[in-house]
């Protein structure tokens, strides 16, 4: 699996409110022009049934309240609530029918539920990196501590940096 790269070749930049969560390690300027969308947990698309859609409302409930979700991440959770799915389906199907099943002729074969369960859960592994969701992109976040509700320094790190409406 390639590591993903950006636009010039190297690493793919780090969003601006991730960068101000986890202190700005590299003391680079913020970009000041990146876009901001509202956070916002986006509603759960038609396309999301059974698994996957309890996973939009597990998940999505909890990246909302990290901050880490916008009204524009609807496509990257659905993919991951998808690929979820498809991974728990692969899974199930292992443990039913095994990581060797015996062909039409008699031979015994990989199951192809073991592929599905591979490639979704590298595909899952990429998605989760995205989100802060893995236990090295995590580390590399840190939350403000939460003062008591209601008082001055109770906005978030993110209203602080950007404004309560998303304006820096």
């Amino acid at each position: 699996m390639g590591r993903a790269r950006g636009p010039g070749g190297g690493r793919r930049p780090k969003p601006t409110a991730l960068k101000v969560l986890a202190g700005n390690a590299g003391h680079r300027p913020l970009n000041k022009g990146e876009p901001r969308p509202r956070p916002l947990l986006p509603k759960c698309p038609p396309v999301l049934q059974g698994e996957a859609k309890a996973e939009w409302r597990r998940m999505g409930k909890k990246l909302h309240a990290l901050g880490l979700l916008s009204e524009i991440d609807g496509a990257a959770l659905t993919t991951y609530c998808l690929t979820w799915a498809r991974l728990v389906d692969a899974e199930g199907k292992l443990r039913q029918h095994g990581a060797v099943v015996i062909s039409p002729n008699g031979f015994p074969v990989q199951s192809p539920y073991l592929a599905v369960a591979t490639k979704a859960t590298e595909q899952l592994v990429r998605i989760l990196v995205e989100f802060g969701m893995t236990p090295s992109s995590r580390s590399r976040i840190q939350l403000p501590t939460q003062p008591a509700a209601g008082t001055p320094d109770s906005a978030s790190e993110y209203e602080r940096f950007f404004g309560a409406a998303g304006e820096a």
